[in-house]
């Protein structure tokens, strides 16, 4: 490469304020012109950032870093301690809250004894297994539920139909913090979505009873799509949800039926072991004993009906299961 006098000036002048920067804190004036003319600025320098030297040339000297200070295992080790033991405080001291919550709620709404909280929900839901009591499975079919297989003290509430919407029982469950699933029939439910809307928005899960509530059995295969796959269409529209799972109403259904669910989305047909009136319960067994995993079921149903309402019939309900040594858990957590 040849360099031109200019070149050979500019070269001179970097050089000189290297030397400069070294020995005095380096060049502050500018120097030079650019190639068109104008004045020309020189880049700085590396030497002259803040906290360098230059060694051998008198500069600022740099300040070396402290050495790491060597970490006690047992002091992290009282660390880790002291946080699980605040975190186990905070996490009792919530749970007294939420007991004592409970307990005015249940005063304030007339339940005897103040219901059991539930566990949290499991990580993984139990397997729906051949030959679990309970459970019936048909290969390539939704399996039907009477009593879901665990061991946890928890029965399921669950709520057909959709006739009676009595916000005052909405009210109830969530002061109560009472989980429940709903099974929902169009025909019924039409008349006022919102009040499911308003339930799943506390969160209830708004599940599948079809559009008008047939007897599946007495329908052709048409005809059962249409009630199945219609009311899947229908809550996606109407709630934003399309359920997992199917109630067949009467508890009736074919071979067919279940086919037909399992086309549009059901993965499991949840059906009962006892039903909840306000005056009392019923039990498919003679014991009149809940079973872990026992699905109770109910209706949104008054007293043009019953003989009472429906937050007559959670307080049956709840004497029931308290007394027995159960919680109410959610059955779509469990299913």
């Amino acid at each position: 490469m040849i360099l031109t006098n200019r070149d050979r000036s500019h070269h001179r002048i970097a050089a000189a304020c290297l030397i400069a920067a070294a020995a005095t804190g380096g060049c502050s004036t500018e120097q030079g012109h650019s190639r068109g003319g104008g004045p020309h600025k020189l880049a700085r320098p590396a030497a002259e950032s803040p906290g360098l030297a230059v060694a051998g040339h008198g500069g600022p000297t740099a300040q070396a870093a402290p050495a790491p200070q060597a970490v006690d295992p047992a002091e992290l080790e009282a660390a880790a301690k002291a946080a699980q033991a605040d975190a186990a405080a905070k996490q009792q001291a919530d749970a007294q809250a939420k007991a004592a919550a409970r307990a005015e709620a249940a005063k304030r709404w007339g339940v005897a004894k103040t219901p059991l909280a539930a566990p949290p929900p499991p990580a993984t839901k139990p397997a729906l297994a051949p030959g679990a009591p309970g459970v019936k499975i048909r290969p390539g079919l939704p399996p039907v539920v009477y009593r879901v297989p665990t061991t946890d003290k928890v029965v399921f509430l669950t709520v057909d139909d959709g006739a009676e919407k009595d916000r005052e029982f909405t009210r109830m469950i969530r002061e109560l913090g009472i989980p429940i699933s709903a099974f929902v029939t169009d025909y019924l439910a039409r008349g006022d979505y919102g009040y499911f809307r308003e339930l799943k928005d506390q969160g209830v899960a708004i599940n599948n009873h079809t559009l008008h509530h047939p007897d599946l059995r007495r329908l052709g295969d048409d005809a059962q799509q249409s009630e199945i796959c219609g009311q899947q269409a229908s809550l996606q529209q109407q709630i934003g949800v399309r359920p997992r799972l199917f109630r067949p109403p009467f508890g009736e259904y074919t071979e067919e039926s279940l086919r037909i669910a399992g086309s549009c989305g059901v993965t499991a047909v949840p059906l009962w072991n006892e039903e909840a009136f306000p005056d009392r319960m019923e039990y498919r067994y003679g014991d009149h004993l809940l079973k872990p995993g026992d699905i109770i079921l109910t209706h949104f149903r008054g007293p043009d009906v019953w003989r009472g309402d429906m937050r007559d019939m959670l307080r049956r309900v709840l004497q029931v299961v308290t007394d027995q040594g159960f919680a109410l858990a959610r059955l779509d957590d469990y299913l």
